[in-house]
C-alpha cells in the first residue's frame, strides 16, 4: 500500500491543525512499518521545526512552490493538474486539512475538522470564508471517503454537504504522552517569570485568538466574578492573535480589570503541560469547536476545565468538566466561582479528566485511519 498524505499544515502551521496533523502522523508511522508513506507537502512559509517521523516506510518531497500558489492552481483557477504528478504512482491520497487537489488513478481521503465557516460566518476572515464556501464542498464531492474529527462534525458534514452517511467516519484527536501534570517548582516559577504573570493564581484560556473562540464572553465572566468575589486571580489568555481579533483586545482593555487580563502570546507546545499545570482553572467558551484539544489537554494536566456546551465539546469533555451556555457570561462567571473555590470539586475534576484525558490515544485514533486506508487501498 503506498499513500500520500499532504503534509503541508504540519510544516507552515505551529498550532491547531498543525499539530493535529504532525501527532497523527507520528502515531501512524508507530503502528504501521509496513505501508509506504510519502509526506508530500509546499515549500515551507513559517519556519515550523516539522521533521517526517524517523521509520524507514516514511519518506518527505516537498514542492518548490509555496502553499498560496498550489492553492490558486488547484482550488481557485481548478486547474486540472492531478497530485499524482509530484507523488508517483499511489493507491490513496490523503488530505488532512479541508481541501482536496485532483487526484488521479488513486483513491482520495479528505479530513475536515469542522464547518465552522458555514455555522459562524461572521467569525470567519471574509476572504477565507469565500474560499472555503468553495473549495470544501468541491473537495468533499471529489473524495472517496471522509473523516471528521467528532460526532459533531459528522453530523454537520451529512447535514450541510449532503455526505451518505456511510462515506464519513469519526476518527478523533488525542492527547500527546508530553501533557501530564507538572509538579517541579522551579520549572513553574521559570516560566510565570518568562511570560510575566508573577506569583498570582490564574485562570488560563489557550488558542488561537478570533471571534470564534468567544473571548468577548470570558472577559464579561471575569468582571462578573471580580466585581462579585474579592479573588487574587489572573485571566492568562496564550494564543497569538489572528483575524478580526483587534476588536477582541480593545473589550480586553476596556474592561475594569484590565491590568489582571495578560496576553502572553503563542506558548510553545513544549511550555503548555507547565503552563496547563500552574493555572487554577482552563476556560474554553469556544461558540464552535471541530474536536478542542486544548481542554483536553489541559485535563490531562490536572487542570479543571470549563467549557461551551456547543458543538464538539460536550463529547469531548464529558462529564469530567463543567459546561455553560456560550452566550450566558454570568453561567460561565458562576462556573468559574465554583472552581476556583470550591476545592472538593477541583479535586474531583483533576481526577475524572486525567482520566478523561488518558482515553484519547493518538495510536488508537491512528489505527482507526489505518483501518481506513486499507480499505479505501483495497
Amino acid at each position: 500500500m503506498r499513500v500520500a498524505i499532504d503534509y503541508t499544515a504540519a510544516v507552515n502551521q505551529s498550532a491547531g491543525i498543525g499539530r493535529f496533523v504532525r501527532s497523527m502522523v507520528g502515531a501512524l508511522a508507530e503502528v504501521d512499518r509496513e505501508g509506504q508513506y510519502i509526506l508530500l507537502h509546499a515549500a515551507p512559509t513559517n519556519g515550523v521545526e516539522a521533521s517526517i517521523p524517523v521509520a524507514k516506510n516514511f519518506t518527505r518531497r516537498q514542492l518548490r512552490f509555496p502553499q498560496r500558489q498550489l492553492d490558486i492552481a488547484w482550488h481557485r483557477l481548478s486547474l486540472p493538474l492531478p497530485v499524482n504528478l509530484f507523488t508517483g504512482p499511489i493507491d490513496l491520497f490523503h488530505s488532512p486539512d479541508f481541501v482536496l487537489p485532483p487526484v488521479q488513478q488513486a483513491r482520495a481521503l479528505l479530513t475536515v475538522h469542522d464547518l465552522a465557516f458555514l455555522l459562524h460566518p461572521e467569525c470567519a476572515d471574509a476572504s477565507l470564508r469565500e474560499y472555503l464556501e468553495k473549495a470544501v464542498p468541491r473537495s468533499v464531492r471529489r473524495a472517496d471517503f471522509v473523516v471528521a474529527d467528532s460526532e459533531n462534525t459528522r453530523n454537520d458534514v451529512i447535514c450541510l454537504l449532503g455526505v451518505p452517511p456511510d462515506r464519513v467516519e469519526v476518527i478523533p484527536g488525542g492527547v500527546d504522552p508530553g501533557f501530564k501534570p507538572v509538579s517541579n517548582r522551579t520549572k513553574l516559577a521559570a516560566l510565570r517569570k518568562r511570560l510575566g504573570i508573577g506569583a498570582a493564581p490564574f485562570i488560563l484560556a489557550v488558542g488561537v485568538i478570533e471571534p470564534r473562540k468567544n473571548l468577548g464572553l470570558l472577559f464579561d465572566a471575569y468582571r462578573l466574578l471580580r466585581d462579585r468575589r474579592q479573588l487574587p486571580h489572573l485571566l492568562v489568555v496564550a494564543g497569538k492573535q489572528a483575524w478580526l481579533s483587534e476588536e477582541i483586545v480593545d473589550q480586553a482593555k476596556r474592561s475594569p480589570y484590565r491590568e489582571d487580563i495578560r496576553f502572553v502570546g503563542f506558548v510553545p507546545e513544549a511550555d503548555l503541560p507547565t503552563l496547563y499545570s500552574a493555572a487554577t482553572a482552563f476556560a474554553f467558551p469556544s461558540l464552535y469547536e471541530g474536536f478542542g484539544l486544548p481542554p483536553l489537554e489541559a485535563m490531562a494536566c490536572g487542570t479543571p476545565v470549563v467549557v461551551s456546551k456547543s458543538s464538539s465539546l460536550p463529547e469531548v469533555v464529558g462529564d469530567c468538566g463543567l459546561q455553560v451556555d456560550p452566550r450566558d457570561p454570568d453561567g460561565l462567571a458562576a462556573a468559574l466561582e465554583l472552581l476556583l473555590l470550591d476545592d472538593d470539586l477541583r479535586a474531583d475534576l483533576r481526577g475524572r479528566g486525567r482520566a478523561r484525558a488518558a482515553s484519547f490515544s493518538w495510536q488508537t485514533s491512528a489505527r482507526k485511519l489505518l483501518n481506513v486506508y486499507r480499505r479505501l487501498a483495497g
